[in-house]
């Protein structure tokens, strides 16, 4: 009986041996990817010239940004149609600060579209009727 006991646990050792025995190490959890973030993101201030004349428009802007959460490329994608708007978008849009996405726990660049809207000033300011201001 003693033999019959022996092996019969080394039959069992061999089958829990077997049992996900391999030799590399486990996988890593994954870590669930973060999306970008806009973090301060202030208005472009409104060209005066724009702002008296009326002019309104959406500047649409392709922008990369790098893992510190900096836009490292603006470039204009479209324009609103007033080359004063457009130019006021570019450099708001160039301090922008962002939170950058992140796969598999490392921030990575990313590249995204953006809209900047300049709505037509309805009333005008008290200087767009100064002598010599357009408006």
């Amino acid at each position: 009986m003693l033999s019959f006991q022996r092996l019969s646990a080394v039959s069992l050792a061999l089958v829990l041996a077997g049992c996900g025995g391999t030799s590399e190490p486990p996988a890593a959890p994954a870590i669930a990817p973060t999306e970008l973030a806009a973090i301060e993101t202030p208005p472009p201030a409104y060209p005066p010239e724009a702002e008296c004349n009326s002019d309104g428009g959406t500047t649409v802007l392709r922008v990369t940004i790098e893992q510190d959460g900096v836009p490292s490329q603006v470039a204009q994608a479209q324009s609103s149609g007033h080359p004063a708007l457009d130019k006021a978008a570019l450099e708001a849009v160039r301090t922008w600060k962002f939170r950058a996405a992140t796969r598999n726990g490392k921030a990575v660049s990313h590249t995204i579209t953006v809209p900047v809207n300049f709505p037509p000033v309805l009333e005008k300011p008290t200087r767009c009727f100064a002598q010599g201001t357009p408006g």
